[in-house]
């Protein structure tokens, strides 16, 4: 990791795949009209920054400021804001300019973190339509660790998905942050939660969180025992696509659900398309949400008093250390950044 001014005010910028991220010196931004000034102090990696730093054919001489998720205190407003603001210990949604239909997003929807500027800096200015106060339960730490993973799971499972109390769902690759919190999600709402992972130590941890199954997908007959242990499944959350993908057409009941929101194992292959159309199967695409839903699930956290599980911390100079915690695969739960 190079640091450029430690003793500046701080922010971790990506300028191209064949350069090492960088802490820079940044000068406080004067947030103007409906925007706020967040002084961070604790933000969260995702998936998404992998990507972003594996796939960026481009590069940016002056470098994005990376991260998603963040929460911290506003410390100045624009000049629309009422001056309540100021003060407020607030979590960001990091999904921006939805659009006005609900079921999908707009042609001007990006997420918080490329291309604008993110999360992995001491100050953020964004609008005060993206900053909502804290759950009161949550610390700073905890509270980086719900926003994009917490509205993707959010989404996926009730929006997309429509769980009903009593249902079977399964979540595949549980160990990551948008998984869990499927997982607490479901399990709050009275589901009967089933979870598989390549790792035998996360599926010993996710029946700790209630999973009343886990299976590892490495082995070859996993399908078939989840699918003798649950007696079918409702409803499927998936972050992998790739080969295996035709065993959750398998497992679902007649008339199941199927939300896909990533793809960690690559290309979906090999579907038995009779089995999918005979069993009146949904298969369901998702990613983010729109600010309706971020402030439900808020409220669904805080009345439910639902804590992230975070996995590690680290300081915003070790970043390019949490990266390689996510790159690993061996985490459990959210890596977050400690800002201040």
């Amino acid at each position: 990791m190079s640091v450029e001014n430690h003793d500046a005010l701080r922010a971790v910028r990506f300028k191209s795949p064949q350069e090492p991220l960088i802490i820079v010196p940044i000068k406080k931004s004067r947030p103007v009209k409906d925007q706020v000034l967040v002084r961070l102090h604790h933000a969260a990696l995702n998936h998404r920054d992998i990507w972003i730093i594996r796939e960026q054919k481009e590069s940016f001489p002056d470098g994005i400021t990376l991260g998603s998720d963040g929460a911290g205190v506003i410390e100045a407003i624009g000049e629309d804001v009422d001056p309540m603001y100021i003060g407020l210990n607030v979590v960001i949604n990091p999904s921006h300019e939805w659009g006005n239909n609900p079921v999908v997003q707009g042609n001007s929807f990006k997420i918080l973190g490329f291309p604008d500027h993110g999360t992995f800096s001491d100050y953020i200015v964004v609008p005060k339509q993206y900053v909502f106060e804290k759950p009161d339960h949550l610390d700073f730490a905890e509270s980086a660790a719900v926003p994009l993973s917490g509205l993707t799971a959010y989404r996926a499972l009730f929006s997309r998905a429509r769980l009903r109390a009593n249902e079977t769902v399964l979540i595949t690759g549980i160990g990551g942050g948008v998984a869990l919190w499927a997982l607490q999600f479901a399990v709050t709402y009275k589901a009967r939660v089933f979870v598989t992972s390549g790792s035998d130590e996360k599926l010993e941890k996710a029946k700790g969180l209630g999973a009343l199954g886990a299976y590892n997908y490495r082995s070859s007959d996993w399908a078939e025992l989840a699918l003798r242990d649950s007696g079918g499944i409702d409803i499927i959350i998936d972050s992998a696509g790739g080969s295996q993908f035709g065993k959750l057409v398998e497992i679902a009941k007649p008339g199941g659900r199927i939300v896909n929101y990533g793809r960690t194992a690559g290309t979906i292959t090999d579907i038995n398309t009779r089995q999918f159309y005979w069993k009146q199967l949904s298969l369901l695409g998702s990613t983010m949400g729109t600010r309706d839903e971020f402030l439900t699930m808020l409220e669904f956290v805080e009345g439910h008093k639902l804590k992230p599980v975070v996995d590690s911390t680290f300081p915003l100079e070790q970043v390019q250390d949490a990266i390689a915690r996510m790159e690993s695969g061996n985490q459990f739960g959210k890596i977050l950044l400690s800002i201040q």
